[in-house]
């Protein structure tokens, strides 16, 4: 393995966790040659369908003008555009270019062989999130807020289909929209994927229209400038934060991501993040940071009507996270490869 994050002590109850950060995410892929390195550093704000990641000026000064205030980053000036290579902390997983490459390989491959490309952090870690997920929502449908969510409880189909047909369904980084294609089968049916990379979105589609799944819609979108105009109850992230954190400008870039989350999640309803590069404690944290900053903006003189509303009302708040992965000791500490968190829309 490349690397390890321990995550800080805690209680029993929080159930600590200890990431092992897959291979594939620290270094990139082991066939990038030399030449694909210098073109991906020195192309990092390659443009897509909408532009480049960074033509939004406001928003990326807002970000930065954060940063500044924050002990644990680097102020922005320390990032450059110029980089010879990403350095220790960041990895070609990072930038678009990659992806780009990444998926014409895979949609070359679809096409003459049949392959459905890479899924994200395994089979198994996708069937947890699945099942889990599908947990969480009947229970918040029901009226329940769970303070924990075990073992998927067994309902008939038509359970099913009345509490998740209701739910809209956002899936940011899609790649090639398999895990849509299995919330499809589970009974969610208002289902969209997005994702920066065209080449991603052309598998994601030839993929659901080989396997019958017409309802699910797919769009170009970069979700750190989305051009979405609807919001969602139910939006699902498997390591597009983790690939952002990885950008050589990843801390401005996150900033800039819950901001566009908050956006897109309606009012009381669920972000479900999957990561192998952070634990459970850590993206709490991250969250309540973004919250205690908007609480910040909300009490400034010049704030806007929506910004007032995050003086009382922070717009995340932890819910629940999976406690069935596999576990395992190191160091003294009981750890994961991976962690699934759910935070509520308030």
């Amino acid at each position: 393995m490349a690397g390890m994050i321990l995550s800080p002590e805690e209680s029993p109850e929080a159930n600590q966790h200890l990431q092992l950060p897959q291979q594939q995410l620290q270094t990139g892929r082991e066939a990038a040659s030399d030449d694909d390195r210098s073109v991906a550093a020195d192309s990092w704000s390659i443009k897509s369908d909408y532009g480049s990641t960074l033509d939004d000026e406001q928003r990326h000064a807002d970000a930065a003008e954060a940063l500044s205030s924050a002990a644990n980053f680097r102020p922005a000036s320390d990032y450059s555009s110029d980089k010879d290579e990403p350095d220790a902390e960041t990895s070609m997983l990072g930038l678009q270019s990659y992806w780009d490459a990444a998926y014409l390989d895979e949609l070359a491959n679809f096409r003459e062989h049949g392959h459905v490309g890479e899924i994200w952090f395994g089979t198994d870690v996708m069937d947890t999130v699945i099942s889990w997920t599908k947990s969480l929502c009947t229970d918040v449908s029901q009226g329940h807020i769970p303070n924990h969510v075990g073992e998927p409880k067994p309902q008939s189909v038509e359970q099913d289909e009345k509490y998740l047909s209701c739910w809209s369904v956002l899936d940011i980084g899609t790649g090639n929209g398999l895990l849509l294609q299995e919330l499809s089968k589970q009974g969610f049916t208002d289902l969209t994927g997005t994702d920066y990379s065209e080449g991603a979105i052309d598998l994601a589609r030839s993929l659901a229209d080989r396997d019958g799944f017409s309802n699910i819609k797919f769009l170009v979108d970069d979700i750190l400038e989305t051009k979405l105009d609807r919001q969602f109850q139910l939006v699902m992230d498997k390591g597009t934060l983790d690939a952002i954190g990885l950008h050589p400008d990843g801390p401005i870039k996150r900033i800039m991501y819950w901001d566009s989350v908050s956006k897109l999640l309606a009012p009381g309803g669920i972000l479900v993040i999957t990561s192998c590069n952070h634990t459970k404690d850590e993206l709490v944290q991250e969250v309540e940071n973004f919250n205690q900053r908007n609480i910040a903006i909300s009490q400034e003189p010049n704030a806007t009507k929506d910004q007032e509303t995050h003086r009382d009302h922070p717009p995340f708040r932890y819910l629940n996270h999976v406690r069935t992965y596999p576990t395992f000791m190191f160091g003294g500490s009981v750890g994961s490869r991976v962690a699934t968190v759910a935070f509520l829309r308030n």
